[in-house]
């Protein structure tokens, strides 16, 4: 069976292209790269790599022709304003017309990564399963809106025959994290003492690990037409502070309330968008709003349906910890420094 992985540079994209590597029915692995990304992730792990972009519908023919199977992965990831059209046009017409070449050209089932943004809020804030339907009228950043769509489009080719199931990710934490991630980039602040504070709140955190498996379980036993939610579990931002100290041997940074953050977030954001455009935004007003929200999820259908079992989250960010010290992005003995 060949397969085709879409953003494959990613962190996400990263690890599956490893754990397929693993799959006894897996003889060939395609990523679709672009040229203007960071694909380390990709040509370090020795897979086949072709050119594209998912905008333009001729490459997409090109990369999905001789595949059997693919992994949708690429997609735009962004908290701050502005950035509307792009997502749009990269998340929910990319998706659309991956789909559109896949059908065109035979391929079989299609796994295409959802977010637990996109799955709907429960009244009562209890965690939410993925029959929870998304409130348009509540406050969304626009990538939620953007992978909410994704999930319709999904849905519009599965009704036109298409065999297309939906793996839903949370925050990732874990190893080959070549860009870096959002999470990437606060443990290595955090490992050089450079996160100066944090916030309280929480979310649902997923191992690289685990949301790999869960990619491949909906490949080999998910429904089509179905999603499933993929989490390790929940972590507030304390849980969160105290396995990066164990794992760094540094202290935790000073915790300042949320509130006083969230006031002061809409103005940072806008000075920074506009002096430093290419800086990573950690605390903007929706990461802000997401944490204070404290969103879990409900994943008995992915236990049920898919055998999926979650591992440590303190594993996943020791396994980030030392795939950085390798890369001597962090330096090991500033950890132990700080830990004596």
């Amino acid at each position: 069976m060949k397969v085709l992985v879409t953003g494959g540079a990613g962190h996400l994209g990263a690890n599956l292209l490893r754990r397929l590597q693993a799959e006894g029915d897996v003889s060939a692995i395609r990523a679709l790269a672009r040229r203007s990304d960071n694909n380390e992730g990709i040509t370090s792990a020795g897979v086949e790599m072709v050119f594209g972009d998912l905008t333009d519908a001729e490459s997409l023919r090109a990369a999905v022709k001789g595949v059997d199977r693919i992994y949708h992965v690429a997609a735009q990831i962004s908290t701050v304003a502005g950035k509307e059209q792009e997502l749009f046009r990269n998340n929910v017409l990319g998706t659309k017309n991956l789909l559109s070449a896949a059908r065109e050209a035979g391929c079989g089932r299609v796994v295409v990564t959802g977010s637990f943004s996109a799955t709907g809020r429960r009244d009562d804030g209890g965690p939410a399963d993925e029959t929870v339907p998304f409130n348009p009228f509540q406050e969304h950043m626009p990538y939620e809106v953007s992978k909410q769509a994704v999930e319709l489009e999904c849905l519009r080719a599965v009704a036109e025959g298409q065999d297309v199931v939906i793996a839903t990710s949370c925050a990732i934490l874990g190893p080959h994290d070549y860009m870096p991630s959002r999470m990437g980039h606060v443990l290595r602040d955090f490992a050089h003492g450079k996160l100066r504070a944090y916030i309280p709140g929480g979310f649902e955190f997923v191992a690289a690990r685990d949301i790999c498996e869960g990619h491949v379980l909906a490949m080999q036993k998910g429904r089509t037409g179905h999603k499933y939610i993929i989490s390790s579990g929940f972590q507030t931002m304390d849980d969160i502070m105290g396995i990066m100290e164990r794992v760094t041997g540094r202290k935790r940074p000073r915790r300042l309330p949320a509130s006083l953050m969230a006031a002061i977030a809409p103005m940072s954001q806008f000075v920074q968008s506009t002096l430093f455009p290419r800086r990573v935004q950690k605390l903007t007003p929706g990461a802000i709003r997401i944490l204070r929200l404290e969103r879990r999820a409900d994943t008995s259908k992915a236990r049920r349906e898919l055998g999926f079992v979650p591992t440590p989250h303190e594993d996943a960010v020791r396994a980030a910890y030392e795939f950085f010290v390798a890369r001597g992005d962090i330096a090991r003995e500033n950890g132990k420094r700080a830990a004596g």
